[in-house]
């Protein structure tokens, strides 16, 4: 009887640090659109959808990756409640926010933008710097942690730059080196030049809480940050798209803590 209860506890005790393995990797959510989708004899579904490239690179970092669907009632109170299942937060690239959420007029060049994802991602965002969760956000992304703390902006920035090397056609991804800012901890990660993937037309002007950690050649913000988080970082290009895992590596480490 004695033998049968110690193989009984030492079963608990080797699901319980099965338990912990699986436990220590990091839950890190990724949001994503609602779309039309065909598959099979299915067509024009409305869809949650997801470039994979995320979910790989958010894996082969580590993390377990879950999507978050938007939703045209997020609030913070309901971003609150899903950061609380989540150790961190990447919102994806995606179209533009509808430019009535920083004050603007639409640039003719802004794109159709989609409310359930401003309204989630701001949320989220929002929620996200409450409670110091581990944020990284990727193009769209980006901007939306700018808009969420109160900034603004640069509806097409062809117009500034003369050049169309951010995104040079459609669905095709430039490329351009991108300059870290010293004393950063995206320069620390990254060193003081990279090469980056990119696809926008948009970029963040101003952001309160933040601090400059990138720049393009062409005087375009690459990369923000907020110094007195634990890992909340921004970049307008697409790391998924690349080859360099350093930002995923870094959000999960971060995550993990």
């Amino acid at each position: 009887m004695a033998t049968a209860r110690m193989d009984s506890a030492a079963m608990d005790s080797a699901a319980m640090d099965s338990a912990r393995m699986v436990r220590a990797r990091p839950v890190i959510g990724i949001t994503c659109y609602v779309e039309p989708a065909s598959r099979g004899d299915w067509t024009d579904v409305p869809s949650s959808v997801l470039p994979q490239a995320y979910v790989t690179k958010v894996e082969e970092a580590g993390g377990l990756a879950v999507i978050i669907p938007p939703r045209a009632d997020a609030d913070e109170e309901l971003a609150t409640q899903v950061l609380s299942r989540l150790d961190g937060l990447v919102i994806a690239g995606g179209p533009d926010i509808d430019p009535d959420r920083y004050s603007q007029a639409r640039h003719p060049h802004a794109q159709d933008h989609r409310a359930d994802r401003d309204d989630m991602e701001l949320a989220l965002a929002t929620a996200a710097a409450a409670t110091d969760t581990p944020l990284l956000g990727i193009c769209r992304g980006m901007q939306v942690m700018a808009v969420a703390a109160g900034g603004t902006l640069e509806q097409h920035v062809p117009d500034r730059v003369g050049h169309v090397d951010h995104s040079p056609a459609l669905a095709v991804y430039g490329r351009h080196p991108v300059r870290t800012v010293p004393g950063t901890s995206l320069g620390r990660l990254l060193g003081r030049q990279t090469a980056v993937p990119s696809y926008h037309h948009q970029s963040v002007l101003t952001h309160p809480g933040f601090v400059p950690a990138a720049w393009a050649e062409d005087g375009t913000l690459e990369a923000m940050e907020d110094p007195n988080a634990r890992f909340r970082v921004g970049v307008q290009w697409h790391p998924e798209e690349g080859d360099d895992p350093r930002l995923f590596e870094a959000l999960v480490s971060a995550a993990a803590s």
